[in-house]
C-alpha cells in the first residue's frame, strides 16, 4: 500500500497544535525511544522535533497522520511517499534534517517496508542518515532518493550501509551526481551484498571505469535482476561499455532487466549486444533507447529475435532504424518471434512502408501485444492499418500510443499517454500512478514492485 500527500497541511506560518493523544501501538511500546511515550508516528514526529528544536513541517505531520491511520485499520507494507514533485507539498521539500528526523521516526517501524523521497533536498546530509537507517531498520525493501543532490561522498555512505544490508530490495539512486567515484563503490557493494535485486544508477554520471566494474562484478552476482545504468559520461569511440556489458550478458544468467539508454551505442555495438543474447536465457527487458543505431544494428537484433526464447519487451525508442530496419524486424516478427510482447519503435525516422510492415506482422503474431509508434512519419495507410488492428481488437487500446479518429472522412492518429516507462521520472497528478498502460515495460517484465 502506498500512502501519497493529499493536504499540505496548515500554512507554515500558522500555529501548529499538538496531535492529540491515542493509544500506544504496539510497536511503539517495544521501542525505548521517545515513541514508548506517544500514540504513533506523527507524535513521536512532533516529539522528537520539540526535543531537537528542529522545524515541525504541516506537510509532513499530516502524512504521517494518514499512515497512523493507516496502521490503525491494520494496514502493512505501507510505502511512504514523500515525494518533492507532488502537486499537493506546494512548493515544500524535506531537507536532510528534515530526513534525520524521519529516520529516527521509522528506525523501529515495522508496518513500512517503503520509503520514496524523490525530489528533495537531501544532499549528502541525507545520504548520512539514510545509511544509518539502512543499517538499523529491517523491514525496509524500497528505498527511492532520485533528484536528492547527493553527491560521490554521499553515495560512498549509501554503498556502504548497502555491505550489511540483507532486506532492501530496490534501490533507485536516479540524477543523484554520484560520478564514477560513488560508482565504483556500489561496484563493489555488489560483491558483498546478497539481497538487493533491483538497482538504478541512471543519470548519476557514471564514467567508463564505473560501468566497466559493474559489467565485471555481474558476471559472478547472481541476485541482481534488474540494472538502470542510463546516461553514463562516456568518452571515445570504442563503445568499450557496451563491449563490456555484452561480455557480462554471455556469462549471467540471472538478469532480468537492462536499461542501457544514451550509450552512444552505434551498430558496431549493437552486434556486440546481439552476440551475447544468443548465449544469455535470462534477459526479459533491453532497453537501448536514445542511441545510434541504424537498419544494420536492427538486422543483427532481428536475427536474434528468430531463435531469442527469452526477450518479451524491447525499447528501440529514438534510433535511427528506418525503413528498412522496421522491416527486419517485421519479418523476424511475422514468421518467427513468438515471445517478445512489446516493442517500441517512437521516434525512428520510420516512414508509411515500414509502419505497415510491423503493423502486418502482428496479424501473423500472437504473441506481440503492446506497439508503440509515436514521433515517425505517419502516411493514410499508416492510419489504416492501425485504427484497423484497434477497430478489430488486435491492439488494444491501453497497448499503444495512437488513437484514431477522423476528419472529412480521412483517419489520422493522435498521441496518447501510454508507453514502456511513462512515469519513469514523473507521475501523473491525476489517475494511476502505476497504470500498466503507462508503464508497459514494467508491468509484463516485473522486478519489483516500485518503477
Amino acid at each position: 500500500m502506498e500512502l501519497s500527500q493529499k493536504q499540505a497541511g496548515p500554512a507554515s506560518g500558522s500555529p501548529l497544535p499538538a496531535p492529540s493523544r491515542t493509544p500506544t501501538p504496539a510497536w511503539a511500546a517495544a521501542d525505548d525511544s521517545v515513541a514508548a511515550s506517544t500514540g504513533g508516528l506523527q507524535e513521536y514526529y512532533y516529539d522528537l522535533c520539540m526535543e531537537k528544536s528542529q522545524e515541525i513541517k504541516p506537510f509532513i505531520l499530516q502524512i504521517l497522520q494518514e499512515v497512523d491511520e493507516e496502521i490503525d485499520k491494520g494496514s502493512v507494507g505501507i510505502t511512504l511517499n514523500i515525494a518533492g514533485n507532488s502537486r499537493s507539498l506546494s512548493g515544500e521539500r524535506v531537507t536532510g534534517e528534515d530526513f534525520w528526523i524521519l529516520c529516527r521516526v521509522l528506525k523501529n517501524n515495522s508496518y513500512i517496508n517503503g520509503l520514496d523521497v524523490r525530489y528533495n533536498l537531501l544532499s549528502d546530509v541525507g545520504a548520512y542518515y539514510a545509511a544509518k537507517l539502512l543499517k538499523k531498520q529491517r523491514n525496509l525493501i524500497y528505498l527511492n532518493l532520485m533528484f536528492n543532490d547527493i553527491g560521490p561522498e554521499g553515495g560512498e555512505l549509501i554503498a556502504k550501509a548497502l555491505h550489511k544490508n540483507r532486506t532492501l530490495k530496490h534501490l533507485r539512486m536516479t540524477g543523484n551526481k554520484i560520478e564514477n567515484k560513488g560508482g565504483m563503490f556500489f561496484a563493489a557493494m555488489l560483491q558483498i551484498n546478497s539481497s538487493l535485486e533491483k538497482l538504478d544508477l541512471g543519470d548519476c554520471d557514471l564514467g567508463m571505469q564505473s560501468v566497466i566494474a559493474f559489467a565485471t562484478v555481474l558476471t559472478q552476482n547472481q541476485t541482481i535482476k534488474g540494472l538502470n545504468l542510463n546516461r553514463p559520461i562516456l568518452y571515445g569511440e570504442q563503445e568499450e561499455s557496451t563491449v563490456h556489458l555484452s561480455h557480462m550478458l554471455k556469462e549471467n544468467q540471472c538478469l532480468i532487466e537492462l536499461h542501457m539508454c544514451k550509450h552512444d551505442i552505434k551498430n558496431c555495438g549493437m552486434k556486440q549486444l546481439c552476440d551475447a543474447l544468443y548465449l544469455n536465457r535470462s534477459l526479459q527487458y533491453l532497453d537501448v533507447s536514445c542511441n545510434k543505431i541504424t537498419q544494420d544494428g536492427m538486422k543483427c537484433l532481428a536475427d536474434v529475435l528468430k531463435s531469442n526464447t527469452t526477450l518479451e519487451v524491447i525499447d528501440l525508442s529514438f534510433n535511427r532504424m528506418e525503413n528498412a530496419g522496421a522491416n527486419y524486424l517485421s519479418d523476424a516478427l511475422a514468421s518467427h518471434n513468438r515471445t517478445l510482447k512489446a516493442l517500441s519503435v517512437v521516434s525512428n525516422n520510420i516512414e508509411g512502408k515500414g509502419l505497415v510492415a510491423l503493423s502486418q506482422s502482428m496479424k501473423t503474431n500472437p504473441t506481440l501485444s503492446h506497439i508503440y509508434i509515436w514521433g515517425n512519419k505517419f502516411d493514410e495507410a499508416t492510419c489504416m492499418a492501425y485504427s484497423d488492428l484497434i477497430h478489430t481488437g488486435r491492439l488494444k487500446p491501453d497497448n499503444t500510443d495512437v488513437e484514431p479518429f477522423v476528419v472529412d472522412g480521412h483517419v489520422y492518429l493522435a498521441e496518447v499517454s501510454n508507453g514502456l516507462k511513462r512515469h519513469y521520472y514523473w507521475t501523473p497528478g491525476y489517475g494511476e500512478a502505476c497504470s500498466p498502460s503507462s508503464n508497459a515495460g514494467f508491468s509484463l517484465a516485473p522486478v519489483g514492485q516500485h518503477l
